[in-house]
């Protein structure tokens, strides 16, 4: 097992403490409707809310079937449930306890192909056989890390993966530090301005889950390239960020972010990457030497 620093040790408590009281209500008959109308509810999805979208993109959905496909921080399950449906062996992990709650009603709610099989805690310390799984994916999971269990969590994955196995992530993209600055100063939700109320923005970090770390496409990219023989980073969102502040009702917003993630593919590729909000990370073909 790879050892970790205190620092990140202390990281995943917070996570824990944070994601139990988020996931503890979570409404297992809604997740239930979803997977009753699946076709519906992701061809919606994939097109509209980014991060079904960055998950899915070169046809994930019709690649899933059949495959072993462990997901990390799997939260509200609501992919797992989704991987399972579309005929995956999903192997489902989180920090949370109630994640496993979740998988529990689910399984016994809903017919799957296979079960979702729950593995509790942090990943790195899971006895998963080498060589075993066809896919590992995150949605939104590598930014909650920090940096020296992220590269713990790879040289696991290297591990697990089989020779043709691919890893799957969708995560943020900050790789532009004014828009980044430009982020924190717009209040949003409970989050208030780093500009404006800088006391209750601190107060605000103190409780945030995620630790300061690099979460630019560069980081991202020299990291696969350290474990893995391919490497692919699809930048987005770079007009899909403004659909936050503009004025207008829940199903026009919806047009305007379907709209703009269709439009943004046409723009050069370094602009894409440096207005990127989000990103989705490939890796295929896990190095075998980069396990030293």
């Amino acid at each position: 097992m790879e050892e970790i620093k205190a620092e990140s040790v202390d990281n995943i408590n917070k996570n824990k403490d944070f994601y139990n009281k988020k996931y503890k209500e979570v409404n297992v008959g809604g997740l239930i409707r979803t997977l009753n109308n699946l076709d519906v509810f992701l061809a919606d999805a994939t097109t509209t809310d980014i991060s079904w979208v960055g998950m899915y993109v070169n046809n994930f959905k019709e690649t899933v079937k059949g495959k072993k496909v462990l997901e990390l921080g799997c939260g509200n399950c609501a992919n797992a449930a989704v991987l399972a449906a579309l005929g995956a062996e999903v192997i489902a992990n989180d920090i949370s306890d109630y994640s496993g709650d979740i998988i529990e009603a689910l399984n016994t709610k809903f017919e799957f192909e296979h079960n979702i099989v729950f593995k509790k805690g942090d990943f790195v310390t899971h006895d998963i056989s080498n060589d075993s799984l066809d896919m590992v994916i995150g949605k939104a999971f590598l930014h909650h890390l920090t940096l020296d269990h992220e590269k713990a969590v790879l040289k696991k994955i290297n591990d697990v993966l089989k020779q043709d196995g691919e890893a799957r992530f969708f995560e943020p993209a900050v790789n532009s530090k004014f828009l980044d600055e430009l982020r924190w100063t717009v209040p949003m939700n409970n989050r208030p301005s780093k500009l404006f109320n800088p006391k209750g923005f601190k107060a605000w970090e103190a409780l945030d889950p995620h630790p300061h770390r690099d979460n630019s496409s560069k980081h991202f990219r020299m990291l696969g390239e350290q474990f893995f023989n391919t490497t692919e980073i699809i930048p987005m969102g770079m007009l899909e960020r403004f659909y936050r502040i503009l004025p207008f009702s829940n199903k026009i917003l919806r047009k305007y972010r379907r709209v703009a993630l269709r439009l943004e593919k046409y723009t050069p590729k370094f602009i894409q990457f440096l207005g990127a909000r989000s990103q989705t990370i490939i890796f295929k073909s896990p190095k075998s030497n980069a396990h030293v």
